[in-house]
């Protein structure tokens, strides 16, 4: 089985959401149900990966990097959305971190980089604003020589 893990920002510019789509669907395409995707399931490009991995018949994993990780969704949209997604997910990791802090989400990250085959990085190619960020991650996963797929739109700048 194929594995593809996703990392990537939380918050994603209109002006790149529409590239970030094609990019997902095209690493994505030609699936048989014979992929594994590995995501966090945070807001932003985790959930936009599990949807359309989900969407193309990939079996889902979810890798939870903290005892109370639905704390850190900041509304109940956010919250269901990220319910829903992991109800789908054939397998749950759940990290042995009691709280989100920078470490378990920099854990779950090199949890999903360890895992996959290939990792998809919704990147605008800054350094991580904390530890465990997307920088961090695809640092890690180069490190460890996975192939890493960065998906930005040079020019544009996120909040």
């Amino acid at each position: 089985m194929k594995r593809i893990g996703v990392t990537g920002h939380r918050s994603i510019p209109q002006e790149v959401h529409e590239h970030v789509l094609a990019a997902m669907r095209a690493a994505l395409g030609g699936i048989d149900g014979c992929v594994e995707a590995l995501s966090s399931l945070a807001v932003g490009a985790d959930q936009i990966f599990a949807d359309l991995a989900l969407a193309q018949g990939a079996r889902l994993t979810a890798v939870i990097p903290s005892g109370d990780y639905e704390d850190c969704f900041a509304d109940g949209a956010e919250l269901a959305r990220y319910r829903a997604l992991k109800a789908r997910a054939v397998r749950e990791v759940r990290l042995d971190f009691p709280h989100s802090t920078d470490e378990a989400y920099y854990a779950a990250g090199a949890y999903i980089a360890d895992h996959c085959d290939r990792l998809l990085a919704v990147w605008d190619g800054r350094p991580a604003r904390g530890l465990g960020g997307t920088g961090d991650i695809v640092t890690y996963a180069r490190g460890l020589g996975r192939p890493v797929t960065v998906i930005w739109r040079d020019g544009v700048e996120r909040d």
